[in-house]
């Protein structure tokens, strides 16, 4: 009953939050409010099923009951009839609130910045870079998420990309793509091969959450920034004034830039919000380094240059190579269907962490 005295101890957690909420001095605290109102919302989904749970327990113990102690012999028939269906519905009600118990990463609500480039293959690397990059933003506009173009460097008239960098804002943003970081594969026969021989190209792909300054602490000694004036394929935001804003963090050599905006201030402040992502990356990749040099992590912050993805545009087949996942219907997920690749990468975390947890 481990099981059932934590979640009754969640339960009386939640009853405080609740009280605390109704509260009119906590009601005029605005922070403290919407803290309070988003524990009480990450709790509710376990309460719920507490609540289904603990009538089933009483139902088992109730059956148990009768047909101990009860001379009724038509009672216990229908006592013990029900007993079977009671204790199914209880080991899958367990283990349904020990994946909710999960410990919740905290970085899943942020926003993120993406980060596409071109690799192996030439001119078909850039344009598959450049097919990733509409697969995300309309992955993005499916779920009502807000983009917004940071770098864009193209190959020219080909309509591929050497590099792009953006960000997204929304719900659960880097909760749904944590785990498209990594070299995405492509093998098809290319608009420029005469001979119709497949080939097969990659593009890199880096999904960083956006970090707040009190995660990230830059000394501004430590940085050389650089202005230049924009150019490439910036559309109707290329001018004659020197905008662009090219930023170099000096201990670590990191180098971002922005030229997207026409305005210098507002370059500067998204290339800066680049570098602390970068930054903060490259701490919290030190720490799960330390966790997968103890235990090989299926789908988490896994080696960069592995190839996790494969997209077989003759036979309209993707392939996740991670969890060994594979669906026919590229088309769909070129056009931003990503939901069933996404939900089976989450269930399978999910999955490995909730072995670790009960272990």
């Amino acid at each position: 009953m481990e099981l059932y005295e934590k979640l009754k101890s969640i339960k009386e957690k939640f009853l405080n939050v609740e009280q605390q909420l109704s509260d009119p001095n906590i009601m005029s605290d605005q922070s403290k409010y919407i803290s309070l109102s988003k524990e009480r919302r990450e709790l509710q989904p376990i309460i719920e099923k507490f609540n289904e749970y603990d009538q089933v327990v009483k139902n088992l113990e109730g059956n148990l009951e009768i047909i101990n102690n009860s001379d009724d012999k038509e009672l216990i028939e229908i006592a013990e009839s029900e007993l079977k269906e009671l204790k199914e519905k209880k080991l899958l009600l367990e283990d349904e609130i020990k994946v909710l118990l999960i410990p919740k990463d905290p970085d899943d609500d942020k926003n993120v910045i993406v980060e596409i480039r071109a690799g192996t293959g030439g001119d078909e690397a850039g344009l598959f870079a450049a097919d990733l990059y509409r697969m995300y933003s309309r992955y993005a506009e499916i779920r009502g998420w807000k983009k917004e173009l940071i770098d864009f460097n193209d190959t020219g008239g080909l309509g591929g990309l050497k590099e792009v960098v953006f960000s997204l804002s929304g719900d659960n943003v880097y909760g749904d793509l944590k785990f498209e970081s990594g070299v995405h594969r492509v093998q098809r026969v290319p608009a420029t091969e005469a001979s119709g021989r497949i080939h097969t190209s990659a593009a890199s792909v880096v999904v960083l959450p956006e970090v707040e300054d009190v995660e990230v602490e830059i000394d501004p000694n430590d940085l050389r920034i650089d202005v230049f004036r924009s150019g490439g394929a910036g559309g109707q935001n290329v001018n004659k004034v020197e905008t662009a804003i090219r930023i170099t963090h000096l201990p670590t050599g990191l180098v971002v830039q922005c030229q997207d905006e026409r305005s210098q201030l507002k370059n500067r402040q998204k290339a800066m919000k680049v570098l602390k992502a970068r930054l903060y990356d490259i701490k919290m990749r030190e720490q799960v380094n330390e966790i997968v040099a103890q235990r090989k992590s299926m789908v988490g912050r896994g080696d960069r240059s592995d190839k996790i993805r494969t997209y077989n545009f003759p036979q309209n087949r993707v392939t996740d190579h991670r969890i060994g996942l594979t669906l026919y219907n590229l088309t769909d997920v070129m056009n931003g269907d990503l939901h069933e690749l996404i939900e089976k990468l989450k269930l399978a975390d999910r999955t490995e962490r909730l072995q670790n947890n009960f272990a």
